[in-house]
């Protein structure tokens, strides 16, 4: 591709992936976006709030530019408690702070050149040096995992599915024709075993 650049390759691609992951919450219950629907808890509100902790961290306190209280939820909070919102934790206080999040993350990408180096605090001092191009690697990766995440748990909740709501990466075929390949692929399964 002629005329690419690196960094807006990696913006575009960070991008996507947090659209996807945040219209996963559209058109849903309170209820729905919090329920969890496997059996490690996964919900689509709490993968918003992990990947506002989680981009609050990487882009704000390894550059030294916190955003959020170090560590938010703190330290001493119990297991996961960044991967679930609690019944007074608003759907429209998560997504503001995940949106505040990610512009702060994208000021911290435009105002430091890709090879800036930055400490991941939780990281072990012996190996928590970093760029931020590696950062903004790590954060495409992160947030196309949690929105493949959210992709699966939506379609759980509603049928909804695919990556982006007006860009159709699925076939677009009626309940019947899925049903039936749903089954055709369950009996190739029951062949194989």
């Amino acid at each position: 591709m002629s005329g690419s650049l690196p960094r807006n390759d990696l913006t575009d691609y960070l991008r996507e992936a947090r659209v996807a992951l945040l219209w996963k919450l559209d058109g849903l219950s309170e209820y729905d976006i919090r329920r969890p629907l496997v059996p490690t808890g996964t919900n689509l509100l709490g993968l918003i709030k992990h990947v506002t902790s989680v981009t609050a961290g990487y882009f704000g306190d390894t550059f030294g530019r916190s955003i959020l209280p170090p560590r938010w939820p703190a330290d001493d909070a119990e297991p996961n408690a960044d991967m679930w919102a609690t019944a007074d934790e608003s759907r429209a206080d998560i997504v503001a702070l995940y949106e505040k999040v990610w512009a702060h993350a994208d000021e911290t990408i435009a105002s430091l050149p890709l090879d800036t180096v930055g400490r991941v605090p939780w990281w072990p001092e012996h190996d928590n040096e970093v760029t931020l191009h590696h950062v903004i690697v790590r954060m495409i990766a992160e947030v196309h995992r949690h929105a493949g995440q959210a992709d699966i748990v939506r379609e759980l909740i509603d049928g909804a599915a695919g990556r982006l709501p007006d860009t159709p990466d699925l076939a677009v075929e009626n309940g019947a024709w899925w049903q039936a390949y749903r089954d055709r692929l369950e009996q190739a399964a029951r062949e194989a075993a």
